[in-house]
């Protein structure tokens, strides 16, 4: 069975383009078999990008799939763009979707934070539930080395899987975790590190 973490090279393609619209932008997304929400913009992801406020500075959308959270917030706020997955599929399209939104970013193959350099004003995480709590909680601790002095971390998630126990880790890991959302189980979170936070060596860490 092919998951959208991983990377299958004998999947047949299934490409489809479809429209998607917020705050004014009209965008076209192109995904494909073996990539996460293939056809159309998960609940999650359209949440979280109509839920966070506006924003500014540099933007990593970590896990990005075929870019949309990223891509969407980048041009609707004018953001420094990066993206990062682990699945090359997923990143390939992610350079399609950029190109055909116009909007400029740059793409970075990477396990959770292992080839992500420098630090950002924001990271934004739809986070892949199905890899294993191991891997979204290491995401969760490695991300505060990743954050600009004030930037913000910010996390979707659903209660059945597992959005209370998320909230309990990123309390632990940042010092705080404010709830911005909750309704018919969706939950998103943000998370500010604090200063004992950034003192502390996360498990993990690159």
């Amino acid at each position: 069975m092919s998951h959208y973490f991983t990377d299958d090279p004998n999947l047949t393609d299934d490409l489809r383009t479809f429209p998607y619209y917020f705050n004014g932008h009209a965008f076209r997304f192109t995904s494909n078999s073996g990539v996460f929400s293939p056809g159309h913009v998960d609940p999650e992801s359209d949440l979280l990008i109509r839920t966070v406020p506006p924003l500014q500075g540099s933007l990593l959308d970590l896990g990005c799939g075929y870019g949309v959270i990223g891509i969407t917030l980048c041009k609707a706020y004018y953001l420094s763009l990066t993206l990062s997955d682990v699945n090359p599929r997923s990143l390939k399209l992610a350079e399609i979707n950029c190109e055909q939104n116009d909007v400029k970013a740059k793409a970075l193959s990477s396990d959770c934070f292992k080839s992500i350099p420098g630090k950002f004003d924001t990271i934004t995480l739809n986070p892949p539930i199905h890899a294993g709590k191991t891997v979204v909680y290491t995401m969760f601790e490695q991300s505060v080395e990743h954050l600009k002095e004030g930037g913000a971390f910010y996390v979707v998630m659903l209660e059945k899987h597992g959005a209370a126990s998320a909230m309990k880790k990123l309390t632990e890991i940042y010092g705080n975790c404010t709830l911005l959302y909750k309704k018919k189980g969706e939950c998103v979170f943000y998370s500010i590190p604090s200063a004992a936070a950034r003192q502390l060596p996360q498990k993990g860490a690159p």
